[in-house]
Formats: structure tokens, C-alpha cells, sequence
């Protein structure tokens, strides 16, 4: 792997570099957090409806996609990112992916209740209140057995979460990241 880049870790675009570019707060998720985020949900992830909240790179969203989701939305703002993320879908072709400019959590809430299988929520470490906003979010648009991956600097508990509706389903800490697998409180 070059320097500036990532790589899709399985499914049908294994092995395809995601440029990354030089930028405050933009920290792709490792491949090794991926490639347990995917052993957790299973390896198919056909007929999922997911969004990525803070795409950056695309790296989990693209990665979902290349696994059979069926739906993959990925919320972005900043516009050289939003240029890579469109170059990378039309490289790939990938018609499963739908790229929406704007802040996370704004365009989670203007998906319909209850329609997702999988929320990425993985924003720049240092933006505490994005993390809450994120988590309040997140359990309305979750199907009954969905999931919500929580990227960040510390872990969170059971306790932490419950207020939110969510628990720890499964958790993993790599270097600087703390990984979890959140489920709804009533599953």
C-alpha cells in the first residue's frame, strides 16, 4: 500500500486503493478495525441499507457496498472529499452507493424511521458534541436488528450508552481507536 492511501479489505472491490488526502481530523478507519468491524456483522452484508454519517475516505461505507449492501449512503461535507468519494463511486460503478453533501446527522434524520441495518458513526475525534448528536440519532433509524459502529478515542459502556437506547453488542481497542458493535436496547 502507498502512503496516502487505504484499501477496500473484501468483497467484489478487494484490494481497490481510496486515495487519502492530507486533512485536519481525517483519520480512515485501519484495516485491521475493518476487517473486524466485517468479521463481526458477517462477511455478506446482501440486501443492507446503510449510512455512513462522516464518509471522509469512504473506506466503511465503500467497504459495506463491496459486501453486497444494498444501500449505502455516505454524508460528507467538506468538498474535496465529496470530489473523491463521486470519483471513486464512478470508478467502481458503484450503484449501490449515494453520496449526499451536507452534516451527518442532519441527512440521517431525513431518512425514514427505521430503515437502516448499519450506521457508521465515526467523526474527528476531537468533536465531542458530533458523537452525541450522532448517538441520539441513530437508534430511530435502525431497523429492530440493526447495528450502530461507534469509532472513537475512548470507550463506552453500557451505562454511557443507555440513554441513548443502545449497549455494546461488541467492542475492540487498536492502537489510538476504540472500536464498537452497538445494538438497541429492546433486541
Amino acid at each position: 500500500m502507498r502512503p496516502g492511501e487505504v484499501r477496500i479489505i473484501g468483497g467484489q472491490w478487494r484490494r481497490t486503493p481510496i486515495k487519502v488526502i492530507d486533512m485536519q481530523g481525517l483519520r480512515p478507519t485501519p484495516d485491521r478495525v475493518r476487517e473486524t468491524l466485517f468479521n463481526w456483522l458477517g462477511q455478506d452484508l446482501t440486501g443492507y441499507r446503510c449510512a455512513d454519517l462522516f464518509a471522509g475516505t469512504g473506506a466503511l461505507g465503500f467497504e459495506a457496498a463491496s459486501r453486497g449492501a444494498s444501500k449505502v449512503w455516505l454524508f460528507e461535507q467538506s468538498p474535496p472529499l465529496v470530489d473523491l468519494l463521486e470519483k471513486l463511486k464512478l470508478k467502481l460503478k458503484a450503484e449501490s452507493v449515494q453520496i449526499k453533501k451536507g452534516e451527518g446527522v442532519s441527512l440521517l434524520k431525513s431518512l425514514p424511521a427505521n430503515s437502516l441495518d448499519l450506521i457508521f458513526i465515526d467523526p474527528p475525534f476531537d468533536t465531542t458534541s458530533l458523537y452525541e448528536l450522532a448517538l441520539g440519532a441513530a437508534p430511530q433509524q435502525l431497523t429492530p436488528s440493526g447495528y450502530v459502529y461507534l469509532e472513537c478515542a475512548s470507550k463506552y459502556s453500557d451505562e454511557d450508552l443507555s440513554p441513548y437506547g443502545l449497549r455494546v453488542f461488541r467492542h475492540m481497542k487498536a492502537g489510538a481507536v476504540h472500536a464498537h458493535l452497538l445494538e438497541k436496547l429492546d433486541t
